[in-house]
């Protein structure tokens, strides 16, 4: 079977995707991300698919497993892993309206990673409609809270990657129309700042204000990044009242290394910072994190067939390891070839620009298509 005679269609693609993208699904709000769990379900239903419906907690949107028919069904095959969460708020479309402009196509959570989910499901649709057996069977997992760490979906995650052969990831492509071959580590933190309330015009300097030291922190936090370890402050929250000194202060901080060594020296430094200060209280807790993926020789056997692919389709197809966490972190720390990156190019990704190139649909549609089928 030759991916490149199967008949991708951008235009048709497009149409397909629009109703993904324009169903807002940002990751704290579980029922718009199971509103766009649910038109994924119905589209695989027709696919042939059967659904399981697994019930969300901690607050996040459920799951969503879809088994495609196959003479194999329940033997270890091929698991194609993706999240629909957005980092984009509920109205976002207002303001990044879906919109067409040449090669490019803008939208909340088009790039990342609704476009590279789409296209995993067209691959396995032309597959079906050409009347084309993949030699192992196909697991689709969708998820709800991969922007925020996955910390309701990781033993999901997990679980299911261990009962397949391989997995596949269609987060982003590189830019360089490459793919990813590993990750680096991630840690996230809690931030907490305590003081001592008085009133800010009339007693100021009896006040102790949980504000002023988490700036203090945060220049600390922002001075401790190296080459080997970056750390970065990306949410604070601090105060109530203009006029009152500042009791409680909060924050979230990201921590990356491309070594586990270097991001659990970094974990060891963050929850240090824990301590009293002028009488203010400061704590540091540690929150979701990703283990480091270091390419092994069943990831690059992976990618080398991948590459085949390409070539066979007059790309060329580099890799690299990538900075920014995905839940390939996790199959491939578990030493399951796994090969992320495998979803459209485009940019901006998390901004208020952010597009895909429209062409990329079809490229990546069929590198999907001819790792299905021939993945054995």
């Amino acid at each position: 079977m030759n991916p490149a005679n199967l008949p991708f269609d951008s235009e048709a693609m497009l149409q397909g995707l629009r109703g993904w993208v324009e169903c807002e699904s940002p990751t704290w709000d579980a029922g718009a991300v199971n509103r766009m769990l649910d038109i994924a379900a119905r589209d695989m239903a027709i696919m042939g698919a059967t659904i399981e419906r697994i019930a969300g907690r901690k607050g996040f949107g459920g799951v969503i497993r879809a088994r495609f028919p196959h003479p194999k069904q329940g033997e270890p095959g091929i698991l194609i892993a993706g999240h629909m969460d957005t980092v984009h708020p509920v109205g976002t479309i207002e303001t990044l309206k879906w919109r067409r402009e040449g090669n490019k196509c803008y939208g909340p959570g088009i790039y990342d990673m609704k476009g590279g989910n789409y296209l995993s499901l067209e691959a396995i649709r032309q597959l079906a409609r050409a009347s084309f057996t993949t030699p192992l069977p196909i697991t689709v997992l969708f998820t709800p809270d991969e922007e925020v760490g996955t910390p309701s979906t990781r033993d999901i995650i997990e679980a299911e990657a261990a009962r397949n052969k391989y997995v596949l990831v269609p987060e982003p492509g590189r830019a360089d129309n490459g793919v990813t071959t590993g990750r680096y580590a991630i840690a996230r933190f809690n931030l907490e700042a305590t003081g001592r309330p008085s009133h800010a015009g009339a007693t100021l300097s009896a006040g102790r204000s949980a504000i002023r030291e988490m700036a203090r922190q945060i220049l600390a936090i922002d001075a401790m990044t190296t080459e080997d370890c970056t750390f970065s402050v990306g949410v604070v929250h601090g105060g109530q009242w203009v006029n009152c000194v500042a009791t409680t202060a909060t924050g979230e901080a990201l921590s990356m290394a491309k070594r586990q060594a270097d991001l659990d020296r970094g974990v060891e430094r963050m929850l240090a910072l824990s301590g009293t200060t002028n009488d203010v209280a400061f704590k540091v807790t540690r929150g979701v994190t990703r283990p480091v993926w270091e390419p092994d020789a069943g990831t690059m056997a992976l990618y080398e067939k991948a590459r085949g692919i390409a070539k066979s389709l007059g790309t060329e197809l580099p890799h690299a390891s990538s900075g920014g966490g995905s839940d390939g972190n996790f199959t491939g720390a578990m030493g399951i070839p796994t090969l992320d990156g495998l979803g459209v190019r485009g940019g901006n990704g998390h901004t208020l620009e952010e597009y895909i190139e429209v062409e990329s649909l079809v490229e990546r549609g069929r590198l999907m298509a001819g790792l299905l089928a021939t993945l054995e």
